[in-house]
C-alpha cells in the first residue's frame, strides 16, 4: 500500500483585504504612470498610491514576525489571522493602520505600526527571540533597498515622474520605519531585539512603558536637535543608492495634497 506524500500545511493565506491593498496600491500606479503635472487630483493619487503600499508594507512587517515565530514554535499565530497578511489582525486598526498614516501625512514621518501578539516562552533560544524582533525591520530594510534601487536604476523624472518620486517617498517612508524600529525603546523591535539577554527586573519595568513606545519616538522627534539630526541619518542612508534624497522628500510632500 502506498501512501501518499502530504505538504505541511504552511498556514500562509493572503487574505482578500491584504489582496484589495495591493490593488489599490497598482491601479493607483498604473494611473500615476502617464501624469506629468502635480496637480490636486494627482496628488491625491500619489497619496493613495503611497498609502496602500504603506499598508502593504506593515502587513509584510508583521507577518514576518509572526512567520518567523511559528517556525519558531509559536503555533497561535496561524489561529490569530497572523499568517493571513490582513492589516486590521495586527492588534488595533486605529494603533496599527491610521495612526501610522496620520503622522506620514502631518510630518511626513514613516513612524512603526502595529503589532503581533507572540509566546515567546514557546522559542528555545534568546537568540530566536532577537531573531523573531528583528524580522520586521529587516523587511522595512528590504522593501527601501527594493524601491530606491528601482528609481535610482530604473526611473527618471523626464518620464513617468509622479510615479518614480512617488516611489522614492515610499523608500524613504521605508528606511525610517527601519531606523525607528531599531530604536531600543520598548515597546519596538529594538528594545525586542535586546530584551532576552537583559535582567528580569528590567524587562518587568519595561512592560509598563511598552504601551507608549510609538508616542515616546513621536515625542522625541519634536525635539528639534533630535529631528535634524534623525532626519539628516535617514537621508545618509537613503543617499548610500546614489540617488539625491531629494527625490524621496518631495514624493513625500506629494502625497500631502491638500497643500499649494
Amino acid at each position: 500500500m502506498t501512501i501518499p506524500f502530504r505538504r505541511r500545511r504552511t498556514g500562509v493565506r493572503p487574505s482578500p483585504v491584504f489582496l484589495a491593498f495591493v490593488a489599490v496600491a497598482a491601479a493607483a500606479g498604473w494611473l500615476l504612470w502617464s501624469q506629468t503635472e502635480p496637480t490636486r487630483t494627482n496628488r491625491l493619487l500619489v497619496f493613495v498610491f503611497v498609502a496602500a503600499c504603506w499598508v502593504v508594507s506593515l502587513s509584510l512587517h508583521e507577518f514576518a514576525h509572526a512567520f518567523l515565530a511559528w517556525r519558531f514554535g509559536d503555533d497561535e499565530v496561524e489561529a490569530r489571522g497572523y499568517l493571513s497578511l490582513n492589516p486590521f489582525k495586527y492588534a488595533h486598526p486605529f494603533l496599527s493602520i491610521l495612526l501610522p498614516l496620520v503622522f506620514i501625512l502631518i510630518g511626513g514621518i514613516g513612524l512603526p505600526g502595529g503589532a503581533v501578539y507572540l509566546h515567546p516562552h514557546r522559542f528555545r533560544s534568546n537568540l530566536q527571540r532577537a531573531l523573531v524582533s528583528l524580522s520586521g525591520p529587516a523587511v522595512n530594510l528590504v522593501l527601501a533597498v527594493v524601491t530606491i534601487e528601482w528609481v535610482a536604476h530604473t526611473g527618471s523624472l523626464n518620464a513617468h515622474p509622479l510615479f518614480w518620486l512617488a516611489v522614492a517617498g515610499l523608500g524613504l517612508l521605508q528606511v525610517m520605519a527601519a531606523i525607528l524600529n531599531l530604536l531600543p525603546i520598548p515597546g519596538l523591535d529594538g528594545w525586542g531585539a535586546i530584551e532576552p539577554y537583559l535582567d528580569r527586573s528590567v524587562q518587568e519595568g519595561a512592560q509598563q512603558v511598552k504601551p507608549f513606545g510609538m508616542l515616546i519616538v513621536f515625542a522625541l522627534l519634536q525635539v528639534n536637535t533630535l529631528n535634524v539630526k534623525f532626519f539628516d541619518f535617514v537621508n545618509w542612508v537613503f543617499g548610500w543608492s546614489g540617488l539625491p534624497s531629494v527625490y524621496g522628500q518631495v514624493g513625500v510632500q506629494l502625497m500631502q495634497f491638500w497643500r499649494n
